[in-house]
């Protein structure tokens, strides 16, 4: 008999928590990276339980403060537990039950990657939002420093996971000191807003750090260089969050150049498709070459492929001369829409 399990947030105390699940016990899961100085949002938690009874293994994600929580069945004697984040994941964790009390559980997500991490960005203007170009970004007690560029844009390479104090200085700003996490493998990304030095205001800093999938496979790097030349449009996890949209046809048929396809009523069916052929624009349009995750589909199955929700970035290239070599090929010839997952 499958049990009825109990999935609630971490939010509120482990008293609460306890109270929820009544006699039964209950466990409360962390899941961060190696260090455990970043939590990590949306890691996949995978339980299987030890029970005399036929339980069903939960794999659920954590939420965004890298917390899971579940009422233990009251069959169930014990767990082997891990965490999973992309291509990587924790070591097995075992826990025994007690009916009626709490278990917490840390797990440690240990990247395969052991290249260090990097902290990328834009030094702006804290009044106009104007990037400043020329300012001077270096890590205290580390000998490199770069300069951003004239769209105040910078990167720092090489940089050994774990607490570092970063300072941005530029004539006529005051300096900013800023403490900022770096993760082994992956890139911290940063907006540095400096203000100028008679103004009377607080730095501003905004941090995020990028999804590993669309680190590892390139699509920052894409983005950067196809922005500078105007080559491509590209919709990150932000875009794709703040636009909602019902299907993933819908997000790409707001890139210049591509057009919603959909011979049926409504928007079922739908498929997109480039105004631009190989030999320039055309008016019965011309269909794309579509990939996922790096593997090629059928762009007319993109809809029942993936959902918005499981989508964490989009390229999307009008024709064959916008290509990367990687999405290229004859049948790119009317451009290509890559489409990666969380």
């Amino acid at each position: 008999m499958v049990a009825s399990l109990l999935l609630m947030a971490m939010a509120g105390s482990a008293a609460g928590q306890q109270h929820e699940c009544g006699d039964r016990a209950s466990l409360h899961v962390l899941v961060t990276e190696a260090s455990g100085a970043l939590n990590l949002p949306g890691a996949t938690v995978v339980l299987r339980w030890t029970s005399d009874e036929v339980l069903r293994r939960v794999r659920e994600p954590a939420g965004a403060d890298g917390r899971f929580s579940v009422c233990v069945p009251a069959d169930a004697r014990g767990a082997t537990l891990w965490a999973e984040f992309g291509d990587d994941s924790s070591e097995e964790a075992t826990v025994a039950f007690e009916p009626g009390a709490p278990h917490e559980i840390h797990l440690r997500v240990l990247f395969g990657d052991t290249e260090p991490g990097r902290i990328v960005g834009r030094v702006l203007d804290a009044s106009s939002e104007e990037p400043v170009a020329t300012a001077t970004v270096s890590l205290v007690g580390r000998p490199a420093e770069v300069q951003s560029d004239r769209q105040g844009r910078f990167a720092l390479t090489g940089v050994p996971g774990g607490e570092h104090l970063l300072e941005v200085e530029r004539i006529g700003y005051a300096s900013l000191r800023y403490q900022v996490t770096v993760v082994r493998g992956l890139s911290t990304e940063l907006q540095v807003g400096l203000v100028p030095a008679p103004v009377e205001m607080e730095p501003l800093v905004v941090t995020a750090t990028r999804p590993r999938r669309l680190e590892i496979n390139g699509f920052y790097d894409r983005k950067y260089f196809g922005e500078l030349i105007g080559g491509g449009t590209y919709f990150t996890l932000e875009d794709i969050d703040r636009r909602r949209p019902l299907r993933v046809s819908h997000m790409l048929a707001d890139a210049p150049g591509i057009r919603l396809r959909c011979p049926g009523s409504g928007f079922r069916d739908c498929w997109v498709e480039s105004r631009r052929a190989a030999g320039g624009f055309t008016p019965g349009g011309c269909e794309l070459s579509a990939y996922l995750d790096g593997s090629p589909i059928p762009v007319r199955e993109v809809d029942t492929l993936v959902l918005p929700i499981e989508v964490a970035g989009i390229e999307v290239y009008q024709g064959a001369g916008e290509l990367p070599p990687e999405f290229g090929g004859y049948d790119a010839r009317c451009g290509a829409v890559v489409i990666w997952t969380r």
